[in-house]
């Protein structure tokens, strides 16, 4: 049986450790979705070298070419679309987008955020977990909306945290649950199975376990 893929674009900004597990992921030949392109608006950024070795195309949009957000982002949108892109992924894309390029791709766009959100949006966010002595942390793909760290959630990953814990021992753990994940939910979206009804995401076909410290379950 044959089936079309959706055409991803990975926007990253340093070393893009989940662009990599997503174009490993996409490898498989019956994932419905493949990187067809990593734009970074750092010309040295690691992750562009990896996703060369990879055979993916990469392509770079320095912000410090245009005199403002929107001029940039246009010119990053006219690259997306020139090269077909038909699903945007940031992985570690260290750019506030502006509500013109988020209406762009809405519902087409993912983040992940290295907290469950609503909480812990922004920065720092391991560091502020153990502050507050929550038992509970992780990670979460999610739609993108104007609002940072906002959008409807399409799957979330849990970890425990210990009390020996510091920010870089639980946020190791958690990007181990980001690997996992962000796969996962592009593997949703790219064929349909996930969809936007109001606030929240329904997942087609999937049910979560009681137990489950991720949902939706691969």
């Amino acid at each position: 049986m044959t089936f079309s893929r959706k055409r991803v674009g990975v926007l990253i900004s340093g070393r893009g450790s989940n662009m990599r597990s997503l174009v490993e992921a996409a490898r498989a030949p019956d994932f419905p979705a493949e990187i067809t392109l990593v734009l970074s608006n750092i010309a040295n950024a690691a992750g562009l070298e990896f996703a060369r070795k990879q055979g993916v195309a990469t392509t770079v949009v320095d912000h410090k070419a245009f005199s403002d957000r929107e001029s940039f982002e246009r010119a990053m949108h006219e690259t997306l679309v020139g090269r077909g892109v038909e699903l945007v992924c940031l992985a570690g894309f260290m750019r506030l987008l502006t509500p013109w390029f988020v209406e762009q791709w809405r519902g087409r766009m993912l983040n992940i955020h290295p907290a469950l959100l609503p909480s812990f949006r922004g920065l720092h966010t391991h560091a502020r977990a153990l502050e507050e002595g929550v038992k509970i942390h992780g990670a979460t793909v999610h739609f993108v909306v104007p609002e940072m760290d906002a959008g409807p959630i399409v799957v979330q990953a849990a970890v425990a945290v210990l009390e020996d814990d510091t920010p870089e021992a639980l946020g190791a753990r958690v990007l181990a649950q980001e690997h996992r994940i962000y796969p996962l939910a592009l593997n949703l979206v790219a064929r349909g199975a996930a969809r936007v009804e109001g606030a929240r995401v329904k997942i087609e076909g999937e049910r979560p376990a009681p137990d489950a410290l991720v949902w939706p379950r691969a």
